[in-house]
């Protein structure tokens, strides 16, 4: 079957077939692409591919809350890019995709989840619009080199003793943000490795007795961070990972030569930080590895205010002609407040959002111009099979209705970020966002999963069934993808027998081996073996949530390029996966599947006599490898185009 003429058809079906509330799919079969995680070099992800002509929510999750009941694609490890359904070989692809969900009744932030709504939260107060202009300046080589930026700094008294210990948590979670953005930027300018999990900083007070015993000239260090030496074990690791060990010994390299020193990476850090130091009253230098922030004032004691202020735009001033910068006034207007906006509206093509995703793409992503187009975004993004129901008003659907959503982020009107999402009878599923570069200090990809969390508890008002927020697949051999279990407490989906695991139980096997039956695992825990149970509670989350905090929740984008079906000798050798997929699981009869022919459906044991021994045995051979990856159950449910057959 031409995917031309699924495409086409799948158009058109947004407006006929789509009234009738049926589900319509094409079997693409066993495809082979790259992979987008592992980066290898051959085309070593599988999966199997449905084009899906409609899809009823339904069919993609029932409705139902008895798991025992579940019969659609979601909770069978399906997924969805644009009209293309596609499930993982979890046995033969290269990077195993396990679903995974939280319930969002009870989700428990974590510090760096907390922390990030904090950040939010001053920042539309217009505390922190600091961070947003520091980074704009920073990243321009012609104004962070010269430019100076001053303002003038609000005086926030510590003596008193119920507001000191608040007073000084702001201003460790202020300097670890910076510390954030400036690795950031180093990132940007390729001076760090990207597309690794990298460390959080983390900014501690140097207390008064530790300072007595400094050397001289150290009298007035009040905060330090040991990021560097985390960075650099980090970067190392990742580059010794990607070069040939062997090579590595004969040319008699050690492991400390594979990336930067913590003293070159802290003097980096230091360098990048100048900004601030102009802003908060500050001295930022490097010592040993170490990123040690000093009073600017001589005699400074611990119980002296530490200023952070504020930049305006109209703060910056730029270079005299000889190199000297000009410094504005202690005065300083107050800060500005901003306004949040958060729209839900059905999917479908806006050009704004697309500039904002095409941005997204080559800055973040790295992709080339030419690479990201309309037709791709449409494809991959606004294009959606799912057949949207309207609000009933009888608490079965919210007031938005079920089907594929955008929701937009805007800030003071300026449309920030794009979550595209899927609102289904027992889940808000997230498929992508993007956003917009120059509010990458906000951590939009973190914010915009907590309101979605959020949305899901107010809205199970509306629609009691609501109850889970899908995050897409987990890669747990993906370092880049483990953030997704920092929203605690998810689960994992068994690719054999599709039942919900917790990751605490999931995660000690999965660190042996990426393909694991993890309903037997849990099965064993909960009869017979209590150590289990002991040496998993015991595991420790430390890589959880400490990679770039706007990784975002992607799917693939399975363009024409990428799809690379099997071919028909393939066909005749033992379908491996699907069939222990099955075993002792379900049966079915492939005669009573749902047949779409030449505007006609039918049941397969009403036509199987028109076709001659030939074609009949290679139907059936497709017919029996569809009835496995969808199930029984679905495969009778859902109406399956023949194409090429009639």
């Amino acid at each position: 079957m031409k995917k031309s003429k699924m495409r086409s058809e799948a158009s058109s079906s947004s407006n006929n077939s789509n009234r009738k509330g049926e589900t319509v799919v094409g079997d693409c079969g066993t495809c082979r692409s790259s992979c987008g995680y592992c980066k290898s070099s051959g085309r070593t992800s599988i999966t199997h591919g449905l084009w899906a002509y409609s899809v009823t929510v339904d069919d993609y999750q029932v409705p139902f809350l008895f798991e025992a009941l579940l019969t659609d694609l979601l909770d069978r490890g399906w997924r969805r890019s644009g009209s293309f359904l596609y499930k993982p070989d979890m046995e033969r692809t290269c990077c195993p995709s396990y679903t995974i969900r939280l319930r969002a009744s009870d989700f428990a932030p974590s510090k760096e989840q907390r922390r990030v709504s904090r950040r939010m939260q001053r920042f539309l107060d217009g505390t922190v619009d600091v961070e947003k202009k520091s980074v704009e300046l920073i990243k321009d080589p012609s104004t962070s080199n010269c430019n100076k930026v001053s303002s003038s700094v609000e005086n926030n008294s510590l003596s008193h003793n119920n507001e000191e210990n608040n007073k000084e948590e702001e201003i460790l979670q202020f300097l670890s943000g910076q510390i954030d953005n400036a690795v950031q930027l180093c990132i940007v300018s390729g001076q760090f490795l990207s597309g690794i999990q990298l460390p959080k900083a983390s900014v501690k007070k140097v207390s008064q007795a530790k300072r007595k015993l400094l050397v001289e000239g150290m009298e007035n260090l009040l905060y330090t961070s040991n990021i560097a030496f985390q960075l650099a074990a980090t970067l190392n690791r990742a580059q010794l990972a990607e070069k040939d060990v062997q090579q590595i010994r004969v040319f008699g390299q050690s492991i400390e030569d594979t990336g930067p020193s913590p003293k070159i990476i802290a003097a980096k850090l230091a360098s990048s930080l100048i900004q601030l130091a102009e802003t908060s009253g500050l001295s930022i230098r490097a010592c040993n590895g170490h990123l040690n922030f000093y009073s600017a004032m001589k005699q400074a004691s611990l119980d002296e205010d530490v200023h952070i202020g504020t930049v305006s735009k109209e703060s910056a001033k730029t270079c005299e002609s000889k190199g000297g910068c000009l410094k504005n006034s202690s005065e300083h207007p107050q800060a500005k407040r901003h306004k949040l906006q958060i729209r839900l509206k059905r999917s479908s093509f806006d050009p704004q959002e697309f500039e904002l995703y095409r941005r997204y793409q080559i800055k973040v992503h790295n992709d080339k111009p030419d690479q990201v187009t309309e037709t791709s975004y449409r494809r991959f993004l606004v294009d959606s099979p799912l057949v949207f129901v309207p609000p009933s008003g009888d608490d079965t659907v919210p007031p938005c209705g079920f089907g594929s959503f955008h929701q937009q982020y805007l800030i003071d009107d300026r449309l920030v970020a794009v979550g595209v999402i899927d609102i289904l009878p027992r889940c808000l599923s997230s498929k992508y966002l993007f956003w917009d570069p120059d509010y990458a200090f906000l951590s939009l990809g973190k914010y915009s999963a907590l309101q979605e969390i959020s949305w899901v508890k107010e809205n199970q008002t509306h629609c009691p069934t609501l109850q889970y927020y899908y995050l897409g697949y987990y890669i747990h051999s993906c370092r880049k993808m483990r953030y997704k279990a920092a929203y605690h407490p998810s689960e994992l989906l068994c690719p054999l027998r599709y039942q919900w695991v917790p990751y605490d139980i999931a995660r000690p096997l999965l660190d042996r081996k990426p393909y694991v039956v993890l309903s037997d695992f849990a099965s064993l825990q909960n009869e017979s073996s209590p150590c289990i149970s002991e040496n998993v509670m015991g595991c420790q989350h430390d890589d959880i949530g400490q990679g770039d905090s706007n990784d975002v929740r992607m799917d693939y984008d399975y363009d024409d390029e990428m799809l690379d079906p099997e071919s028909e000798s393939d066909d005749d050798e033992p379908d491996t996966e699907t069939s222990r997929q099955t075993v002792g699981v379900e049966d079915g009869d492939i005669s009573n599947i749902v047949i779409r022919g030449q505007g006609t459906r039918v049941r397969y044991k009403d036509i199987q006599r028109v076709f001659g021994p030939i074609q009949r045995r290679s139907l059936e051979s497709q017919l029996r490898k569809y009835m496995k990856v969808v199930g029984a159950e679905l495969s009778e449910r859902m109406v399956y185009a023949l194409g090429s057959y009639l």
